[in-house]
């Protein structure tokens, strides 16, 4: 499996900027489905985890 973007995403970065448009709150959304977005998550130690769950209100 080819490595995720996540990290580097520029919808992320649009969420991160201002979540409450359109494009944040589309990413957000589309993080709930996401496989690469899973992967991702589970690519992370628990600590790197924690604190991303944390930013963006995950569960």
């Amino acid at each position: 499996m080819a490595k995720s973007n996540c990290e580097n995403c520029k919808m992320r970065a649009k969420y991160d900027a201002k979540p409450k448009s359109f494009a944040g709150r589309f990413w957000r959304w589309h993080i709930n489905w996401c496989p690469g977005w899973k992967g991702y998550m589970k690519s992370l130690s628990e600590n790197e985890r924690r604190v991303i769950k944390k930013e963006y209100q995950l569960k």
